[in-house]
């Protein structure tokens, strides 16, 4: 059985992509030891789901549809830097998402079919981000720390959410490809 690496998500277009883009730019400025996201693959993951079988691809559709039925079309914010586990530790460099109600709505809903299904539960919270870079070692660490506090306000702008997608990724050396396998549209069952 033929399985892929996945995951459901919002994508980040333009031109918010290109200001996160530029942001990451300015990371890079630190000196510190960190891989930014390629500008094209931006995003917000609504739920990971590992290596599935591609026979599933139909059946996360369907439970992408039922997701967003009722869920139209909103506004989300691009707000603030931050970093996981923590500011002092840094592991992943984020920028924050407000107005995330329907987003976390959406995941609760996948999360309860995806259990149906027989997949493992999620672990961690959800908490809606867009990763910017990770960090691959301490190299000059204090000045990574110092620019995530000077961007921990930035406004990066607004963005309408039409649709959520699943996407394969594939891992190569220079990071992952992303493929969009469907895509469904907020508020259409039938999308």
């Amino acid at each position: 059985m033929e399985r892929i690496r996945a995951f459901i998500s919002v994508d980040i277009e333009e031109p918010l992509s290109e200001k996160l883009n530029k942001l990451a730019e300015s990371l890079k400025l630190t000196g510190a030891d960190v891989k930014v996201v390629e500008k094209e693959n931006f995003h917000i993951t609504i739920r990971f789901l590992g290596n599935i079988p591609v026979d599933m691809i139909d059946m996360i559709e369907d439970i992408m549809k039922k997701a967003v039925k009722n869920v139209k079309t909103h506004k989300i914010r691009l707000k603030g830097v931050g970093a996981f586990p923590n500011e002092m530790r840094p592991r992943v460099i984020w920028v924050g998402v407000n107005g995330d109600e329907y987003l976390r709505e959406i995941n609760r809903i996948i999360e309860r079919e995806l259990r149906r299904m027989g997949l493992k539960p999620e672990t961690k919270p959800f908490t809606a981000h867009v990763t910017l870079a990770r960090v691959r070692s301490r190299k000059r660490i204090d000045e990574l720390v110092k620019w995530i506090n000077e961007m921990k306000d930035i406004e990066l702008g607004e963005m309408e959410v039409r649709s959520i997608r699943l996407k394969k990724s594939t891992l190569t050396p220079r990071g992952p490809i992303y493929e969009t396998l469907k895509e469904v549209k907020l508020g259409d069952p039938t999308s």
